[in-house]
């Protein structure tokens, strides 16, 4: 069951994602579940990703904002941060102390945190390393 908070918090980040969308970001709700949620994000100029639209899939846990959200590619990405599954080693993805997640962020945040990832990779954190070990 979803919580009023929950509920309430979620519709004032899905407004804000509609009045004000992050740079290359489109996010909108699925049509049966305020909870899942889909994004794209556009690649940015000067990148391999330009000109590509990638999709994600977004589920909000029954904890959010006190947990992540589940964030996961579902356009193919050769990415060393992502898997082969389109999951993503992001810090703001993690609670801590391995991750560094807060309930201050927001999903407009961490979308926008994705699109920086897609420019620049983090090679200290690979998922995949042989992408690191063939790029670095």
């Amino acid at each position: 069951m979803t919580s009023p908070q929950l509920l309430s918090r979620l519709k004032r980040e899905i407004q804000m994602l509609e009045e004000e969308p992050p740079h290359g970001i489109y996010c909108w709700p699925s049509e049966t579940n305020m909870r899942h949620l889909h994004a794209q994000i556009r690649g940015y100029e000067k990148t391999p990703y330009e000109n590509g639209i990638f999709k994600l899939d977004i589920r909000i846990p029954d904890r959010y904002p006190f947990e992540p959200p589940h964030i996961q590619f579902k356009t193919p990405i050769y990415h060393p941060n992502v898997d082969n599954d389109g999951r993503i080693c992001l810090d703001i993805l993690k609670l801590p102390p391995k991750g560094s997640w807060k309930p201050s962020l927001n999903i407009s945040t961490v979308l926008t945190s994705i699109s920086v990832l897609m420019q620049d990779p983090n090679p200290d954190d690979p998922l995949l390393t042989e992408i690191v070990s063939c790029v670095y």
